[in-house]
């Protein structure tokens, strides 16, 4: 029940009072110690009131819960040095950590404690010293490893064609060989190193993301931006990809340029999850994240409808006209591509001015300019510009989201040698097997002078104009003699109020 009541309590919108009766509440758990204390009890979910603080976003109950696991070392003046009991915090022996939950959760307040003590020390001491270096490094191999793949791709085995063309339109002057003449030369044995080279490194990604997916879940393993979920999906299918073209490679069946080809656009997109690392690009990925799968989610079934819609009716109106005149609607498939490239503004509108075209080809191609050109692309530039806007402004705690989730990332899958664990164990300080970060503060008391004179002169300065306003209201005669009048209150509320708190500030230095 005591438990409960410390959850509950948590969760509370008045948290003044609700760190009073937590504090209330511990004074009567006998065994505050150990397993059995309330503190370390945790709910249905998994979560400790530790944990629920910081999925919640309840930045002064964390705060409060952190001031009574702190532990002060020394201090001499203004000096002090402190160590923050980070046992729950750090995500190096956890199973569901403290900082997975925050990057994790859909609360934007819960981010905020990202920038709070001892966080922002302990993810930064973790970014600058382990992430940020094993970081790049695998973006460096990823990169060659795309490059070895790409060079697979463009030196595959082809051989001229030997057949007959079955149509004036068929362009095809090479096709794809068979299995048992893919690998006789030695180029085509170099190139079997770089076509293995790229197999396990698609094996490797598999084996890296099924256990997470299982671990945390298909919909919030993909579903969350920051953690990196489209790119997730992306990454997955890129492996399946080429394993797709393994397989159709060994069994020599022909078509294996189509997985190919979505392995080659798949991998290289990927490369922006890189991005991440690096504070300028980091929050573009997540806008550009947003906008594919937000704006143009939802505008591309607004687009699909207006191109089958006019795509059908350009495809009607040429089909009794002779094709290699205007050939871009000669069949179905090609009008609808065509209308695609109109809508995108690709291509020019098709003309042919050396025959006449039907009449209703100028009334639907015009109403299509209208709608297509002038209307929905101007839709979807504006509601790009509202997701840059909004992502613009909350850009830096984004970005320490995704270094936390990085951080997190690159701490699971890496082994114990190359990451040992941050921080100090308490055993050298006699404070038993919890680990502590040793974080020194310098306290300068000038500061809270010159806040609190700040406030009062903030104060007096609003009281002096709501006096004044009022007069301004009592007094309205004309336009200009309130003009003059607030013109008069400026000059004597700054003579007044800002020259007498300057002097205080002056007399105090």
């Amino acid at each position: 029940t005591g438990n409960t009541v410390l959850h509950i309590l948590v969760l509370q919108p008045n948290k003044t009072f609700a760190c009073h009766m937590y504090s209330l509440i511990l004074s009567y758990d006998r065994s505050k110690e150990g397993p059995g204390s309330l503190e370390l009890i945790p709910n249905n979910e998994g979560l400790s009131p530790f944990k629920l603080a910081g999925v919640e976003g309840n930045t002064v109950m964390f705060q409060y819960l952190m001031q009574k696991r702190k532990q002060n070392l020394w201090s001499f003046g203004p000096l002090s040095t402190v160590l923050y009991d980070i046992t729950e915090i750090d995500s190096w022996a956890e199973d569901q950590s403290f900082l997975e939950l925050i990057v994790s959760t859909k609360k934007r307040e819960a981010r905020q404690i990202l920038d709070l003590t001892p966080v922002k020390e302990l993810v930064s001491l973790k970014w600058n010293m382990y992430g940020r270096p094993y970081f790049c490094f695998l973006a460096l191999f990823y990169i060659l490893y795309m490059v070895c793949f790409t060079m697979c791709c463009v030196y595959r085995p082809l051989k001229p064609r030997t057949g007959n063309r079955t149509s004036s339109r068929d362009n095809t002057v090479y096709v794809q060989k068979m299995l048992q003449e893919s690998y006789v030369a030695y180029e085509d044995e170099l190139r079997l190193v770089g076509e293995l080279i790229t197999v396990i490194g698609a094996v490797v990604i598999l084996v890296l993301e099924i256990p997470d997916i299982l671990r945390v879940g298909a919909a919030k393993y993909f579903g969350q931006t920051i953690l990196g979920g489209p790119f997730h999906i992306i990454v997955i299918t890129y492996a399946c990809m080429i394993l797709v073209t393994m397989v159709m490679r060994l069994t020599s069946t022909t078509g294996e340029v189509v997985p190919m080809s979505f392995a080659l656009v798949l991998g290289w997109c990927n490369v922006m999850y890189f991005a991440r690392g690096f504070q300028m690009l980091g929050p573009f990925t997540i806008m550009i994240q947003k906008m594919i799968f937000g704006d143009l989610m939802r505008f591309c079934w607004l687009m699909a409808v207006v191109i089958l819609g006019f795509a059908s009716a350009f495809y009607i109106i040429f089909q009794t006209e002779n094709p290699e005149n205007l050939g871009q609607f000669y069949n179905y498939p090609m009008s609808l591509f065509t209308t695609f490239e109109l809508f995108l503004t690709i291509i020019d509108g098709p003309a042919n001015y050396d025959v006449d075209l039907p009449f209703m080809y100028s009334v639907v191609y015009f109403a299509f300019a209208i709608i297509a050109t002038l209307l929905m692309l101007n839709l979807l530039i504006a509601m790009m510009g509202d997701t840059h806007w909004r992502v613009a402004h909350e850009q830096d705690e984004l970005w320490r989201a995704q270094v936390v989730a990085t951080t997190v990332m690159l701490e699971r899958k890496l082994p114990r040698c190359l990451w040992p664990r941050s921080g100090i164990c308490g055993r050298e300080f006699g404070l038993g097997d919890r680990w502590y970060l040793r974080i020194e503060d310098r306290v300068d008391p000038n500061k809270h002078k010159m806040m609190r004179y700040t406030e009062a002169f903030k104060a007096q300065d609003r009281d002096n104009y709501d006096k004044g306003s009022e007069k301004l209201e009592t007094n309205g005669d004309t336009l200009c003699k309130k003009e003059v009048s607030a013109l008069s209150l400026s000059r004597s509320t700054s003579r007044t109020s800002s020259h007498r708190g300057w002097e205080i500030l002056r007399r105090n230095t």
